[in-house]
């Protein structure tokens, strides 16, 4: 894919949960390319350095943060760390750390929707929680939240992951309202992605047809364009699907 970096992020810190493969490596490539110094907060440590090498190598700033989003108390110890070694305050937050189990009601157990439910729903909230109240403070700042076509529409099979995302697109619309009240600086989205050509379908589903999937680099352009609206506005929600996409709308 042809791609021409832009340099509005330069100087500012963004962090993405889930940065270290799929969609969050797409995205965290894509800030770092536009000049932000970004945190790709993970529990794959080695694919998460893996990945900082790399962008340091090309001439862009990385660094690897160990971040379990289902942890409350981890989630504040890393910001109480960024609020003691580095000069500014948090610019850009994407949360894009995600899991699912793909089975029917009948046969899920409830440590499986817990997971499911606590990362793809109150992980984010977590993040958020430490994030939007340090922007409001610093008076800017911008949150992205990785939405899903479940958030919409939903299909079996897909339970607690619909459950977390239709939640968390409730609690983005929410803090959108709340951030034009309390500070016209700080911006928030929900984007909504279609099916990507990433390990979180085809290592569930090795036999899907790619041709009816975007390239998560296609969703990560549209975070950065979400990001680059001139101030006085903003994009309250984005949606990117493939053409052949069936759960839309």
């Amino acid at each position: 894919m042809n791609h021409t970096p832009h340099t509005h992020l330069r100087g500012k810190l963004a962090l993405v949960t889930g940065g270290a493969r799929g969609l969050g490596a797409a995205i965290t490539r894509r800030l770092a390319e536009s000049g932000a110094d970004v945190r790709v907060a993970d529990l794959r440590r080695e694919q998460a350095e893996d990945l900082c090498v790399e962008l340091k190598e090309e001439g862009f700033r990385a660094q690897f943060v160990e971040l379990d989003v289902r942890d409350p108390a981890a989630i504040a110890e890393v910001f109480r760390d960024l609020d003691e070694t580095v000069p500014r305050p948090l610019d850009v937050l994407v949360n894009c750390a995600a899991v699912d189990v793909t089975k029917p009601v009948e046969e899920l157990s409830a440590d499986e929707v817990t997971r499911v439910v606590t990362t793809n729903l109150l992980g984010p909230m977590y993040m958020c929680l430490e994030t939007y109240r340090r922007m409001v403070a610093a008076g800017g700042g911008h949150i992205v939240n990785i939405l899903s076509t479940a958030s919409n529409r939903t299909w079996t099979e897909a339970g607690p992951y619909a459950a977390g995302k239709t939640g968390l697109r409730a609690f983005t619309h929410t803090l959108f309202k709340e951030a034009q009240r309390d500070c016209i600086g700080v911006g928030v989205t929900g984007v909504i992605a279609g099916g990507m050509e990433t390990p979180f379908i085809l290592d569930r589903f090795p036999d899907t047809d790619v041709s009816l999937l975007q390239s998560p680099d296609i969703v990560a352009d549209t975070v950065l364009y979400a990001l680059s609206v001139p101030a006085g506005s903003v994009m309250p929600e984005l949606v990117v699907v493939p053409r052949s996409e069936s759960t839309w709308p």
